[in-house]
């Protein structure tokens, strides 16, 4: 009885983050047209205006709405995050499935090359890849790629490890089975769900670091209303004008706790360990 209440509580709490993960995203698709005001369009009388009836959340330095900026900056976080996330998972599956099941030399020069990787502080290391490369959205995300696959091609390599000698692996074997399909039809799907909860719960790490290195100027370029180049942009009125500092903050901190919460709630329902 007590593992049935678990069981129902859980996936309540999964279908409530499921519902304000699906608002986001709403917000993000729609953000043009929710945006009261051009995110773009500035307007140097109303420079630095405090909230007020016709700026709800005020204006910045160049007078434009913060709000229609915070509202547009779901739409670019949400993608760069999204994309990211979805490399990282195409990456890490390719080279830990290829690791895993045939293994030999190509499983040593890739585990070792994620090693190399691992053995670095992700952060500082993602910083100095955006550096050489210059920035802007694309690079943003190639830094945080090439920091990122490692630890998701090391999770994919475990598992392919595991089901590898499974009984019903030799079996397909054995009756001659293409690789391709033992792969795609055993293999893939087994694997699928942790891959998948791997990733739902790095979302909000990710935006996180999106966001970090759009703060100090490695990420999205002005114009763009990215929210941790607004925090970049408005630290410098942090006295004056500290709305400018404060809203994106707290967009940041809601959307990364949604984010986490619901992976959370995820890994609950589909982890296949969870009794």
């Amino acid at each position: 009885m007590e593992k049935k209440l678990d069981f129902i509580r859980q996936h309540r709490l999964f279908s409530c983050y499921t519902a304000l993960v699906i608002l986001i995203l709403l917000i993000a698709v729609f953000a043009p047209y929710l945006a009261p005001q051009d995110p773009m369009e500035g307007n140097m009388k109303n420079v630095l205006q405090t909230p007020s009836a016709e700026h709800l959340l005020g204006t910045d330095k160049l007078g434009r709405d913060t709000l229609s900026r915070i509202i547009c900056g779901t739409q670019v976080s949400l993608f760069m995050t999204i994309c990211l996330v979805l490399l990282l998972v195409a990456v890490g599956l390719l080279v830990g499935i290829v690791s895993g099941y045939f293994g030999g030399r190509i499983e040593m020069v890739l585990m070792r090359l994620a090693d190399m990787m691992l053995a670095f502080p992700g952060v500082v290391l993602a910083i100095a890849i955006a550096g050489i490369l210059g920035g802007s959205v694309i690079n943003t995300i190639l830094a945080l790629l090439a920091v990122g696959w490692a630890k998701y091609a090391r999770l994919v390599r475990s598992l392919v490890i595991k089901l590898r000698h499974s009984d019903f692996i030799l079996a397909a074997q054995v009756n001659g089975t293409r690789t391709r399909d033992i792969l795609l039809r055993h293999i893939l799907p087994n694997i699928l769900p942790m891959v998948i909860i791997t990733g739902a719960m790095d979302i909000g790490t990710m935006m996180m670091e999106i966001a970090g290195l759009s703060f100090l100027g490695f990420g999205a370029q002005p114009p763009t209303p990215e929210w941790g180049l607004m925090l970049n942009e408005g630290r410098q009125y942090i006295q004056t004008a500290p709305w400018l500092m404060i809203y994106p903050g707290l967009a940041i901190f809601i959307v990364v706790a949604i984010f986490n919460l619901w992976g959370d709630s995820l890994r609950d329902v589909l982890d296949p360990r969870q009794e």
